[in-house]
């Protein structure tokens, strides 16, 4: 048995795999695709042909193959085939937008949430619907929320919402009869950064986020990784300072403690004796405010012990920063990068920090990315 039959009875790659490699890293040649799915060419070409036929594919402008030694046309996804919509939900807001096949943001538009009640909020997400549609249906809708959702249909907890156990795919469908994906916004998020993002041509990177909560995802071999427990938080509460204030769970110096909006503001109030909003205390720290420094410090500081703690851990060299509560990266950057370097061997390798300023927007693209990927895997299947 050769190298390569070998390779094929292991993984035997179905067709919607070959159709997500296509879909991520397109357009892209028949034996480099070979390569990476660890097929045949002429198995991959038997598997194409349906998706050529079916106008997933399509076959682009000539290029050399440098494997093959002749002319070749790479393999793409006809972007524009299908139009799909992503949702982002926040404790307090709804961020839309319309993409292609390939997640590429569209028409965009936001809504404030009336209450957490679904009634509400679905309401909302028909509306941005039909604000954002065109003469071209939507495929599907993705929605993404700060929570864990089983199944990509019910939100099992959404802290921010105040959900349990709310069928949220079933409720939108219902009123708009389109199928609908729900996934946790991080682990959206992260095929998002994957597919277009900063992340984009990595093969393994990790996200964090802060804001109102800490996020942490993470891609693997082209694989974003998704579990039961994603959605439960478990990044926000990683021991980071000792001396640090407490979170809502009674953890000193957690992550959730030392970085998001609601503790920064919480630190600089109680020393303050007056309330103040975050964008205060930016601003008063890069005044040289010495209480809001102070704090924007230990943040900066417990960013970075975060940051390597990752990198140390999951063994990724690149590392994604997204989410609203970043602003104070600005003051206290090199506090980041001093504890990255601190908290790192000397002879590891140095941590590609890259900073996603695009707002709700990409977790937004990152909720059709899901969708996406199911229709693509439904599409691949036959269905």
């Amino acid at each position: 048995m050769s190298s390569v039959e070998a390779a094929e009875r292991r993984y035997r790659a179905p067709s919607s795999e070959l159709a997500r490699e296509v879909l991520i890293h397109g357009p892209i040649l028949r034996s480099v695709l070979a390569q990476r799915l660890g097929l045949s060419l002429a198995t991959l070409t038997r598997l194409a042909r349906p998706l050529l036929d079916g106008g997933l594919f399509v076959e682009v402008t000539e290029e050399l193959d440098g494997a093959m030694g002749r002319p070749a046309k790479p393999l793409d996804v006809r972007a524009d085939a299908r139009q799909f919509l992503g949702v982002k939900l926040t404790g307090d807001t709804a961020v839309a937008v319309t993409t292609d096949l390939r997640a590429a943001e569209g028409r965009r538009a936001e809504r404030p949430l009336p209450s957490h009640e679904l009634d509400d909020v679905v309401a909302v997400i028909v509306e941005l619907a039909g604000e954002l549609a065109n003469e071209q249906e939507f495929t599907a809708i993705g929605i993404s929320v700060g929570g864990q959702v089983s199944d990509n249909r019910v939100i099992d907890r959404a802290p921010f919402l105040g959900w349990r156990g709310v069928p949220l795919a079933d409720a939108v469908e219902a009123r708009l009869g389109v199928p609908v994906m729900v996934e946790n916004d991080v682990v959206a998020l992260a095929a998002a950064e994957h597919w277009f993002g900063l992340g984009r041509g990595f093969s393994n990177f990790a996200v964090l986020t802060v804001g109102a909560g800490v996020g942490y995802g993470l891609v693997m071999h082209d694989q974003v990784v998704s579990t039961s427990e994603a959605g439960l938080g478990l990044g926000g509460h990683f021991p980071l300072d000792p001396t640090g204030p407490l979170c809502f769970l009674g953890h000193r110096g957690c992550s959730t403690a030392m970085l998001t909006i609601p503790s920064i503001r919480a630190q600089v109030e109680v020393a303050l004796g007056h309330p103040v909003s975050y964008a205060e205390v930016l601003e008063m720290a890069a005044a040289g405010q010495p209480v809001a420094l102070a704090v924007l410090r230990a943040a900066g500081n417990a960013l970075g012990r975060l940051i390597a703690a990752v990198a140390n851990l999951a063994m990724v060299e690149h590392v994604v920063l997204a989410g609203e509560g970043l602003g104070f990266l600005d003051v206290v950057r090199g506090e980041m990068d001093a504890a990255i370097l601190a908290d790192r061997d000397p002879e590891a390798a140095r941590v590609d920090v890259l900073l996603d300023p695009s707002g709700f927007i990409s977790w937004a693209q990152g909720a059709a990315a899901v969708a996406i990927q199911r229709t693509v895997d439904t599409l691949a299947a036959g269905g």
